[in-house]
């Protein structure tokens, strides 16, 4: 069923501070928070990326765990450091049947101190088949005062099993103006910096916000257009599709290498190992083991990277297409227009959407574990004849 209610919603206070542009779906949150028999033992969040979905869902934990009032149990829970939440973010490329396991065993404890027991799952869209069948029973049956939160792009990228236990909220889908009045305010970025990221980001507010506060990201992002755009030749293709890989590996390894430094002198200092010290042979399995899940996060980062790179790709033959239906009042790519209209004066629209289909498919492809490089270089041959090779 589709949650969703109007009604005036105090962002400013606890725990709803930081969900932004969403009231309706705040308002229907809050509705069921407080009154025990409109409440639902499983939600699905969903709406596109950088709407808000897992900053949404852990407001609606500290307001289902806390009493209200209680803004030090709210804190706690927004934190995610409250004992009655647990929650799972996959940093690899999907979610395992062991951690859907391990959360599934969680939400059998009653709540320790709260209300409820809230379990979130932030990337339910990436369970397999198998690990969506291992959370079946526990949305079937689940114990009283247990309450299931899960976030997706959408409620089709979920079992039709799971969207029948589950009671959805749709997130809507920001303006431009907006993502860049919000950027404004929050960083002090002049407007025009933020309308443009804004727009480049397509209203995702997290990558909107890394381009408007990061120029390198930005110049990047243009060389990277202007890059494809220059593609002729299956030797273009090898060469620009090994640039992509390159700076979106430097990328993932600017992105994680202090994390993955910081979180191994951790584990040293807990086991007592002094640094520069040789770790002992009983302890090596729990090194290593921090080791394969920092490796995981890193494919992760690489290839959320290159789809980036992908979406933005889809954005500018998504203008060229708007161009040759002479419908371009609303172009992402205003930097390279002139550019955008000789492609759309030189080849056919049914080029264009060769074009934008085998981008999509290579998103699918890299998501479902391709080798970056081949589905790249694949993909950007179609780009320099038209033709799926």
């Amino acid at each position: 069923m589709d949650a969703t209610a109007s009604a005036e919603v105090d962002l400013n206070a606890l725990p709803w501070g930081n969900v932004w542009g969403q009231d309706a779906a705040v308002a229907a949150l809050q509705a069921a928070a407080s009154d025990p028999n409109s409440m639902t033992h499983a939600w699905l969040i969903t709406g596109p990326p950088g709407s808000g979905r897992s900053t949404l869902a852990y407001a609606f934990a500290a307001a289902l765990i806390a009493e209200p009032g209680d803004t030090h149990a709210m804190r706690q829970v927004l934190a995610g450091a409250h004992p009655d939440l647990a929650a799972l973010r996959t940093e690899g490329v999907i979610i395992s049947i062991k951690d859907a396991r391990a959360l599934v065993e969680r939400s059998y404890f009653s709540p320790s101190l709260g209300r409820y027991r809230v379990i979130v799952m932030e990337d339910a869209d990436r369970m397999a088949e198998r690990t969506s069948n291992v959370l079946l029973k526990a949305l079937e049956e689940p114990p009283e005062r247990t309450v299931w939160v899960l976030c997706a792009p959408s409620d089709a990228d979920l079992l039709p099993t799971i969207r029948s236990r589950v009671r959805t909220v749709r997130l809507r889908e920001p303006d431009v103006a907006d993502v860049a009045q919000l950027i404004t305010e929050r960083s002090g970025i002049d407007y025009a910096v933020a309308e443009q990221s804004a727009r480049h980001a397509q209203r995702h507010i997290g990558m909107a916000q890394r381009l408007a506060t990061d120029d390198a990201s930005r110049a990047r992002r243009d060389e990277t257009l202007r890059a494809v755009l220059r593609v002729r030749s299956v030797g273009d293709a090898v060469e620009v599709a090994g640039r992509i890989v390159q700076a979106a590996t430097e990328d993932a390894k600017a992105l994680t290498a202090e994390r993955d430094e910081e979180e191994r002198a951790a584990l040293l200092r807990t086991l007592g190992i002094v640094e520069g010290q040789a770790v002992p042979p009983a302890v090596r399995s729990q090194v290593s083991a921090l080791q394969d899940d920092q490796k995981r996060r890193g494919t992760r980062s690489l290839r959320d990277g290159i789809d980036r790179v992908l979406t933005d790709l889809e954005s500018m033959y998504r203008d060229v297409l708007m161009i040759q239906f002479g419908n371009d009042g609303e172009l992402i790519n205003l930097e390279i227009e002139p550019d955008l209209r000789a492609i759309a004066a030189a080849w056919h629209p049914e080029r264009t959407l060769v074009i934008v289909d085998r981008i999509a498919e290579t998103r699918r492809n890299i998501e479902q574990n391709a080798a970056p490089l081949l589905a790249l270089e694949s993909m950007l041959v179609t780009v320099s004849n038209g033709r799926i090779p």
